[in-house]
């Protein structure tokens, strides 16, 4: 059902974007992970909440895709009501750029017993989410220099100067977010896969 539901967000997200160069770029790390989800998939099965976490990010990834971060037309109407400067939908997927990979790190991180529970396992967690962030805005910003003429639409800075940071800073909230108040449930469902409910 989550492929379907994927495949259908994808299909979606492709009819008439923004220009389609941008959308590859945007949707492209969603592919590739449900190709590494289906393919490991038999080897090691995540928690319900954790692939259903990572669809919610890649809907986030295909609206962005579609509109572009700095178009989506919801955040267009908030930007009038608010009167923001700038649409800041890109700030929710940053967002989720450090909540899901912190529910994806901090599973791995216990199941494969990398590191025991308590405040390590919360401070590495943070840690390594952040370092994603920071290399995809390295990446962000290779293909923006390859890219040339296509490189506002993908990297969405508005002319904000703090752009950069500002996303990882987002992304560091999510990560700790994760940490804070959904660590609980997350205990509860690896429990429940372990013990093959």
């Amino acid at each position: 059902m989550l492929v379907a539901l994927f495949l259908t967000g994808l299909l979606l997200s492709a009819i008439r974007p923004h220009d389609y160069f941008t959308w590859i770029l945007e949707v492209a790390p969603g592919i590739l992970g449900l190709l590494v989800l289906v393919f490991t998939f038999k080897s090691f099965r995540w928690t319900d909440l954790t692939y259903v976490l990572i669809l919610g990010h890649c809907y986030i990834l295909f609206v962005g895709g579609h509109y572009t971060y700095a178009e989506v037309p919801l955040f267009d109407w908030i930007k009038e009501i608010f009167h923001q400067s700038r649409n800041n939908y890109d700030k929710v997927g940053h967002f989720a750029q450090g909540f899901v990979p912190a529910m994806i790190v901090r599973e791995l991180f216990i199941r494969k017993e990398i590191v025991k529970q308590g405040h390590w396992l919360s401070f590495l967690t943070i840690c390594v989410c952040i370092s994603i962030s920071v290399f995809y805005e390295f990446l962000e910003w290779f293909v923006a220099i390859v890219s040339g003429q296509s490189a506002e639409s993908f990297l969405g800075t508005q002319g904000y100067v703090w752009d950069t940071q500002s996303d990882m800073l987002y992304a560091l909230i999510g990560a700790i977010c994760m940490v804070v108040f959904a660590s609980k449930i997350h205990d509860k469902q690896i429990a429940k896969l372990k013990s093959g409910v």
